[in-house]
């Protein structure tokens, strides 16, 4: 029991599993943002120039309803959503670039095993 507990904190624990955890939620964040602006500033938008923010149109085939509308509106809700995470990706590429050209990005420091690599490799190239 105590080494599958061991097994599993360790799981855990690894880089990735938290790096991908972190995206996770900040993803999550990211989407409700996105989805406020859509629905509280562009459907406003939307509403203003065609009257409503969204396309409520059905029509009945016997008993059944068939809700075009609302397709029509998730439709147009992911073109939006889209072009404003594609905005935001295009800011951050900009400010990376900016900040890669004014040469604020640091280096990392080499790791432990980068560092013997090296120093294997200059014996190396002293003894031909």
């Amino acid at each position: 029991m105590q080494k599958l507990w061991r097994d599993f904190l360790k799981f855990i624990m690894t880089g990735n599993l938290i790096t991908l955890a972190v995206a996770f939620i900040l993803g999550v964040a990211v989407k409700a943002v996105v989805d406020s602006f859509v629905h509280n500033i562009v459907d406003g938008i939307i509403g203003a120039v065609v009257s409503k923010p969204q396309f409520t149109n059905t029509f009945r085939i016997g008993k059944g309803v068939i809700g075009y509308g609302q397709f029509l509106t998730d439709v147009l809700n992911l073109l939006i959503i889209g072009a404003v995470l594609f905005g935001i990706v295009k800011v951050y590429e900009a400010y990376q670039a900016r900040k890669k050209a004014n040469g604020e990005e640091d280096e990392a420091e080499p790791t432990e095993e980068a560092i013997l690599l090296r120093e294997i490799r200059d014996l190396l190239q002293a003894r031909a």
